[in-house]
């Protein structure tokens, strides 16, 4: 006889066969196959497309009433532009952040900075497989290119290991801030505010300053300058960097070549950096001419170490000689290290074109460094990427020309700063006609995208050629 029918018991939200279990994890499948298939396609339109609706967002948030000090609506073109310059971690701005913003309007630009410095596809992908438990194999070959892994089956936990790395190093540097910041400030939570904010801005190398008259209030107290230089520096280095330090330690003979350049060219750049600046400024009246020699001194490090692409100033940055903004055009144009917060066409890319020009004038076949031989293929993109970048560059300041009558030397330095995310200005974002700030801002995008985007993109495109043709060398030179 068989048992009567009995009521089922409604499923459990977690059980497998749930409505909402079997909608989610589906849901969670086709966001991570999306993602991954938009990103092995076309993965520099891909990135450039979650950047812009990112800064989008921010957009939006920023331009509310409740955003801005005095309770009204920002205008669209200074809402985008400090939206772009946030999640492109740059610090370009046109209007003061200390003064134009509310308390709420500053946490807006610091949740956008957090999110660039991270990476708006590293969040992607995580969320991704928080719903899906797992990444495709497409996903994976995305997340290797973006944080420079050289294994698939490791970047689920290595993108862990990205934020996790994030997260302490700002909390480090938090830690050491806060109780300064709350020592000079008169409120204690403006301390700690603060010092929460520039652990984050220094750290993702975003150059945005939450008080009023920034790090010049500041000049000579070493206990704020000196971590947030520290945070700066350490943030130009890249994941990459950070991943094969924690893999293999100080073990340099287990260092990647790529470590190995990227750590030997910044500490290069940066001491070439620091004696040049004060070499060109030590006499100047307008920056540090009425300083005594130690602080000359560490102006000059702490200036090198912004040039990179910290964006953040002691001295105003108009007030420099021609030749030390130009000195400070090539720096910014270089940046930092590859996959990090830091602009330009970075570091690496610069190192392979110096040891190509070496490998030619000593008439070697290969470009050979730290015992590896460095691919043509390598070079070839090192080429491109620089080109690009200096494409970028010129074609936005034939655009400024037009709407503004600054010299030349000013437009050329706002525009590779734009480029560069770095961040350092003199004062012409806030000058420009609404046009030049758009144009800015696409600039902003396309230099936190444009050199990784076209890496990617070329990197996974190679066409397998039946056939070879005569070679026959062009004149060169």
């Amino acid at each position: 006889m068989t048992s009567p029918l009995r009521p089922r018991s409604p499923q459990s939200p977690q059980s497998p066969q749930s409505p909402t279990g079997a909608f989610v994890r589906p849901l969670g499948h086709r966001i991570a196959g999306a993602i991954g298939d938009a990103a092995k396609k076309t993965p520099a339109r891909t990135a450039a497309l979650v950047f812009i609706l990112a800064a989008a967002l921010f957009t939006v948030l920023l331009s509310l009433p409740a955003a801005s000090a005095d309770g009204r609506s920002t205008p669209l073109h200074d809402a985008m532009f400090t939206a772009v310059s946030a999640v492109t971690v740059t610090g370009l701005v046109t209007v003061d952040t200390a003064t134009h913003w509310s308390f709420l309007g500053q946490v807006i630009i610091l949740v956008a900075i957090q999110t660039g410095g991270l990476g708006i596809i590293t969040i992607a992908l995580l969320l991704a497989r928080a719903v899906s438990r797992r990444l495709g194999v497409k996903s994976k070959v995305f997340a290797q290119q973006s944080i420079g892994s050289s294994g698939l089956g490791e970047v689920g936990s290595l993108l862990r290991i990205v934020v996790l790395t994030t997260l302490t190093i700002e909390a480090a540097l938090a830690v050491v801030l806060v109780p300064r910041f709350v020592m000079v400030d008169e409120r204690w939570w403006d301390g700690v505010w603060h010092g929460v904010f520039y652990a984050v801005s220094a750290f993702n190398n975003a150059g945005f300053v939450s008080n009023v008259g920034g790090l010049a209030a500041y000049g000579q107290d070493l206990w704020i300058l000196t971590p947030i230089m520290v945070g700066v520096f350490v943030g130009s280095f890249g994941f990459p960097v950070f991943l094969t330090i924690i893999t293999h330690r100080f073990n340099k003979a287990r260092w990647t070549l790529h470590t190995k350049l990227t750590l030997s060219v910044t500490t290069m750049l940066l001491v070439a950096g620091a004696i040049a600046w004060g070499a060109l400024e030590w006499n100047n009246a307008g920056t540090v001419g009425h300083l005594g020699v130690g602080d000359k001194i560490f102006h000059s490090l702490f200036s090198s170490v912004m040039m990179r692409s910290g964006g953040f100033a002691l001295t105003d940055t108009g007030e420099s000689l021609p030749a030390t903004l130009l000195a400070t055009d090539a720096l910014m144009f270089v940046g930092g290290g590859s996959a990090s917060t830091a602009g330009g066409i970075k570091v690496a890319t610069i190192a392979v074109l110096f040891l190509a020009i070496v490998a030619e004038a000593r008439g070697d076949r290969h470009v050979r460094a730290a015992n590896r031989t460095i691919p043509d293929a390598t070079l070839r993109l090192a080429i491109s990427v620089t080109f690009l970048g200096a494409t970028l560059v010129l074609s936005a300041t034939a655009l400024l020309m037009l709407v503004t009558d600054a010299p030349l030397d000013r437009i050329l330095f706002e525009v590779i700063s734009a480029f560069a995310t770095c961040g350092l200005s003199v004062g012409l974002s806030e000058e420009l006609h609404p046009f030049g700030k758009y144009v800015l801002s696409a600039l902003m995008v396309a230099g936190r995208i444009g050199p990784a985007g076209l890496a990617a993109a070329l990197a996974v495109r190679q066409r397998n050629l039946l056939y070879d043709v005569p070679e026959e060398r062009p004149i060169i030179g």
